[in-house]
């Protein structure tokens, strides 16, 4: 009997959420730390000639929209918030009288570059071994945002879905799992080796697999391919039985793995001294004798935008004398207007960059106020993206992109946003403490412990019940893993 398929054709209805120019442009200007953002509107002014610099003449008011203020309760003493819609920005009334500070600083205080590191950066050693590759235009860009995804360790841990939907969203590139697979082969490539593992296992493999062919290579790969779990553990007998080796080559092979390196990225930057590299702050807090904290934006050198009023002049003569054009008036017209749309995109599209930043940094300051007044930094609370998208009343991953970037100049030093963000932990009676402060006070025991006699992880537990820290054995080995404490009978 003959058995016949049949192919049948149906329809779905999807819904696919997309984003607008406009909020595309608004989301690459919010990743753009200080500098880049000077180059990108000096890049902007140059290509489209409705833009241009300085303040309109009816502009006479002071500056205060930069400023917030946050008093001893940590509630901001200044109004904030302004419509972003889009409008017809054609009339006077509607051109927006907004301003981007140029000498946005405390009274008295001189214009002047922070040098932070003298190192090349993480990103920028890592960028030139990828513009020394023969890419397309579409693989270089995909090269930098994997990079720049790159872990301080050097390891990515964004899963390749999830990357795909970033490169979708933020930055208009539809890409397939094997092109992300195939650039970041060509990354993992790159010096030092096991940059751009997806794993501490994938990481040591990538390093072995750099090493001369021999015996001793292969033992090494089985161990870290087939008993990874078991290297951890330090269960040689194990190993041994299950790769049907020797003591001896189980002794060699291990004294070469202890000597990779499970962090390749903590190695970039710490000896390559090229240049005098510096870090522009995004944000200045100062704070007063009496505890009150201000907020600004460093807008440094960048400078004042506005539409070119003789573009916008042209635009309503072409528009009032729309009924008589000739071919080549159409298309003036036309150009005249995508111009000026551009133009005042750009200048709604920095402004929304600006209230955003001060927002999400107003919400840290207000969620970290302790901190801000005094420098101390064990006063600190527990605090995650969330609690400043809820505060500041956006959206978490738009504070988890000006987050990733940026730097704020306090009174007690400069630091990254990432700086103020750590996990809480919950205890059984509803107290939430600092995961930061834990893992100090828990290092603090394994550093002064006998080295003859190391303190369990039971024991760790009971020293930091003790001290007001009532945590579950199992959560202090977890904590002692992530500050890369061996187990008790490793420390001896």
């Amino acid at each position: 009997m003959t058995q016949y398929s049949r192919q049948v054709q149906t329809q779905a209805q999807q819904q696919v959420q997309t984003l607008s120019p406009q909020q595309i442009l608004v989301v690459k200007l919010l990743e753009l730390p200080t500098l880049e953002l000077e180059e990108r509107i000096h890049s902007e002014l140059l290509d489209n000639p409705a833009l241009e610099e300085g303040k309109e003449p009816s502009e006479d008011h002071e500056d205060h929209e930069d400023n917030f203020a946050t008093d001893e309760d940590g509630e901001p003493n200044s109004d904030y918030g302004e419509d972003l819609s889009l409008g017809d920005y054609r009339t006077e009334d509607d051109i927006p009288d907004y301003k981007l500070q140029e000498n946005n600083r405390s009274k008295g205080e001189t214009p002047e570059e922070i040098p932070f590191s003298d190192n090349v950066s993480f990103y920028e050693t890592l960028k030139e071994q990828l513009d020394m590759q023969d890419l397309t235009p579409e693989e270089k860009q995909l090269g930098e945002y994997l990079i720049g995804s790159l872990d301080d360790d050097g390891l990515l841990r964004k899963s390749t879905e999830s990357l795909m939907d970033e490169l979708a969203i933020y930055q208009g590139i539809y890409t397939s799992p094997e092109q992300l697979e195939h650039v970041l082969s060509i990354i993992q490539d790159f010096d030092p080796a096991g940059i751009g593992a997806r794993s501490l296992q994938e990481c040591l493999l990538l390093q072995i697999q750099r090493k001369e062919n021999s015996p001793l290579k292969q033992i090494e790969l089985d161990i870290i391919g087939k008993c990874c779990d078991e290297f951890t553990r330090k269960n040689k007998d194990k190993i041994i039985q299950k790769l049907g080796i020797t003591e001896e080559q189980y002794n060699a092979a291990t004294a070469e793995l202890t000597k990779l390196n499970p962090r390749p990225g903590s190695s970039l930057g710490e000896t390559i001294g090229k240049n005098l590299q510096q870090i522009i702050p995004d944000f200045i807090v100062d704070t007063e004798d009496d505890g009150t904290v201000t907020l600004t934006l460093n807008n440094r050198n960048v400078p004042e935008l506005r539409l070119s009023r003789e573009f916008t002049e042209m635009l309503d003569e072409h528009t009032r004398n729309k009924a008589n054009q000739s071919k080549e008036s159409k298309d003036a017209l036309m150009f005249l207007k995508q111009k000026v749309d551009a133009a005042q995109g750009f200048i709604n599209a920095v402004k929304q960059r600006q209230q955003t930043l001060l927002s999400t940094m107003q919400a840290i300051i207000d969620l970290q106020l302790p901190f801000f007044q005094d420098g101390d930094e064990s006063r600190l609370r527990p605090m995650i993206l969330k609690d400043v998208a809820e505060r500041a009343k956006l959206d978490i991953s738009t504070v988890s992109r000006v987050s990733n970037s940026k730097y704020v100049q306090t009174n007690f030093g400069i630091y990254p946003l990432k700086f103020f963000f750590s996990d809480g932990y919950t205890t059984e009676s509803g107290e939430e403490l600092s995961v930061r402060e834990i893992k100090r006070i828990l290092k603090e025991c394994v550093d002064n412990e006998n080295k003859e006699k190391p303190y369990t992880d039971d024991e760790l537990a009971d020293m930091l019940k003790a001290k007001g820290y009532p945590i579950a054995r199992r959560t202090v080995a977890k904590y002692r893993q992530q500050l890369n404490i061996p187990v008790a009978r490793l420390r001896r």
